[in-house]
């Protein structure tokens, strides 16, 4: 389970967005989406769109510097509510986003919100960003949702390096992420080798792959452990187990929401 290659990436924001073009295709638009109370079905799809413009200026103009929003062209969505024009939106900022991603290459210095200044950067944060999206979307169309293994294991691995970077950088809840003696595991019931130990230090929290008793263990299929992780489905749905201290599962995604 280690991270995916660049092509690899790039291949996975494409298919990512036209499954979620598919999950869109004949909703109803206006539906509130229940994991993004704050927007309608319309207005989630436009923000995965205008993500993905951002970042295709980011790496198309090689920017040292955050680009203003103001400055990417658009970023704010097609005119009017037809539903096949936001289609066609969705698919030409995913197209030109990834042309621009493959023609840098994944070592191209760019402007990132983190220390590693690379296009990699992006493409990873772009899969994952539409694959998690996409179950928003599912989830206010009420659409079935299931990503690919490896999509959903380094899921798991990028959200835990982004808590892991908020912590070491100070933000208030992601500190409170520590504590000796105490430990999360996640087990994948469908995957072997799927499996994450997150151990709690005195100063700040750990991982690593491994098979051991914690203080608690979440299982259930990978899919459904990305979605516990990544807060889109609540830990006491039936479709996943706790076993132990759920109070500390809470603890951990309580205090790895932000962003």
């Amino acid at each position: 389970m280690t991270s995916l290659t660049h092509d690899r990436y790039c291949d996975e924001i494409l298919a990512q967005t036209d499954a979620l073009r598919a999950v869109l295709t004949g909703a109803d638009l206006g539906v509130t989406v229940p994991t993004c109370p704050d927007w309608t079905l319309r207005e989630l799809a436009v923000h995965v769109g205008g993500a993905h413009r951002w970042v295709g200026e980011i790496v198309r103009t090689r920017a040292t510097e955050e680009v203003p929003e103001d400055k990417v062209p658009g970023l704010e969505g097609p005119d009017g509510t037809d539903p096949a024009a936001l289609d066609a939106w969705l698919a030409e900022g995913a197209a030109a986003t990834v042309a621009a991603l493959r023609e840098a290459g994944p070592d191209a210095e760019v402007w990132t919100w983190v220390t590693e200044r690379r296009t990699a950067f992006w493409a990873r944060r772009m899969t994952h960003e539409t694959a998690v999206h996409r179950a928003d979307a599912a989830l206010a169309a009420r659409a079935p949702y299931e990503v690919d293994a490896e999509v959903a294991a380094d899921t798991i691995e990028e959200w835990l390096g982004i808590v892991a970077l908020a912590q070491e950088g100070g933000d208030p809840e992601a500190a409170e992420l520590r504590g000796g003696g105490r430990s999360l595991h996640l087990h994948a019931t469908d995957v072997p080798g799927a499996e994450w130990l997150i151990e709690f230090g005195e100063d700040r929290f750990t991982w690593r792959h491994a098979h051991e008793k914690a203080t608690v263990a979440l299982r259930g299929t990978l899919t459904d452990l990305m979605l516990v992780f990544n807060r889109r489905l609540k830990p006491t749905d039936p479709r996943v187990e706790v076993l132990g201290d759920a109070a500390l599962l809470d603890f951990w995604l309580d205090r790895s929401s932000f962003g």
